[in-house]
């Protein structure tokens, strides 16, 4: 009976793991190493850039970093990045509101008078995959 039990969290444990996949991210266009670029990672238009679903801060090294997303369920996902260059964990902004870090969204999305809308930004992910994102200089 434990064997089976066994058996069967096993098979369990693998189907889960063969749902999930993984987002390499690759960003280009830093005008210098320092500070870290902040990944947000999407799943929903009603959350896109307020609620984030999952988060990474990396490195820059030769103007360029790669973040990678793990376990992921497949499904629809968008990207908002910006290059936290004084290091301060927010994206500094002018006295106008516009941002005064460079950033950028999957697809390259660029928003009109404001910032990028999910339509734009999203895309599906349904086995393990890798995007580009150049930031907005």
């Amino acid at each position: 009976m434990k064997k089976s039990i066994l058996v069967l969290v096993f098979l369990i444990g693998g189907l889960a793991n063969a749902q999930s996949v993984s987002l390499e991210v690759k960003v280009t266009g830093f005008k210098n190493d320092t500070g870290k670029v902040r990944v947000g990672l999407y799943n929903s238009e009603f959350s896109f850039l307020k609620t984030i679903y999952k988060s990474q801060a990396v490195a820059i090294k030769n103007e360029t970093a790669n973040v990678i997303f793990s376990d992921l369920p497949k499904g629809e996902y968008a990207i908002s990045l910006y290059h936290d260059e004084n290091n301060n964990g927010i994206l500094d902004k002018n006295m106008f509101g516009i941002p005064s870090e460079d950033y950028a969204a999957s697809n390259q999305a660029k928003g009109v008078m404001g910032p990028p809308k999910y339509t734009d930004a999203k895309f599906t992910i349904n086995t393990n995959s890798k995007i580009n994102i150049i930031l907005n200089n």
